[in-house]
């Protein structure tokens, strides 16, 4: 049910990120070793990167289609040259109901405001129940109209729009992810894992999927499967949140 993955460290191209290794996210875009549920992530693709100079914020880009990525060479030619020190990258199985549309790919995006950096989101699995869950989820996601993309026809948008109501009252970017997902979960069955960056810290949670964490020096990755054989990668326990940045590395806590 979709793949994503996350990366945080020294300057990468985004085709380092998506399309190296002999298991990369474009890989799972129809070979998946360990998706539930479906054998393709081809309903669309995303990118969502940091662009600025050394100790700028960097402005959130973000580059989105709804088709297979490995049908785009137009989207591979342009991420063998850009750079970036933060990322989020993620794959869209559609689940029934939902329409095949660019504004259901993820990553989300939240703007900057004020102080507070411009976020990127990203949900790997889905609300069992939506149509019960939906009318309360609207309720505490609050005014969407404070992030659009949380107003896309798909169950993973109210997530985002509570996370990112979350954020704007002050919760750190893990504590917003950690709290979405208890609160969905008290409504309704579901898959919920989800990843979120700021540009200088990775935040991620494992809620009945599966999810992987590299820390080779100085980068952090976090991948929803392994991107190759690298003996680093290390599975993250189920109903977990995953806060990561380079100064203080990695922290897995329960959820």
């Amino acid at each position: 049910m979709c793949r994503h993955l996350g990366y945080l460290g020294g300057p990468r191209t985004l085709a380092s990120l998506i399309y190296e290794g002999g298991h990369s996210l474009e890989h799972q875009s129809y070979a998946p070793r360990m998706t539930q549920g479906n054998i393709l992530n081809a309903d669309g693709f995303g990118a969502g990167w940091y662009h600025g100079g050394p100790g700028e914020p960097g402005r959130p880009v973000r580059f989105r289609r709804d088709r297979p990525i490995w049908s785009d060479p137009s989207f591979r030619e342009i991420a063998e040259v850009v750079e970036t020190t933060c990322a989020v990258a993620a794959l869209r199985s559609a689940t029934v109901g939902f329409p095949v549309d660019e504004s259901c790919a993820q990553p989300f995006r939240s703007e900057a405001a004020g102080r507070a950096p411009g976020r990127f989101f990203s949900h790997n699995g889905k609300i069992e129940d939506f149509a019960g869950a939906e009318g309360k989820l609207r309720e505490l996601a609050g005014d969407l109209a404070a992030v659009p993309d949380a107003r896309a026809p798909v169950d993973s948008a109210l997530l985002f729009g509570l996370a990112a109501r979350l954020w704007r009252e002050g919760r750190g970017l893990g504590a917003a992810l950690a709290e979405t997902v208890l609160a969905v979960s008290a409504l309704a069955a579901g898959r919920y894992n989800l990843l979120a960056a700021d540009g200088a810290a990775l935040a991620a949670t494992t809620w009945g999927d599966s999810l992987f964490v590299r820390t080779p020096p100085g980068e952090v990755w976090i991948s929803s499967e392994p991107l190759d054989d690298d003996p680093g990668w290390q599975p993250v326990p189920d109903r977990s949140l995953v806060t990561a940045d380079l100064a203080a590395g990695v922290r897995v806590t329960s959820l």
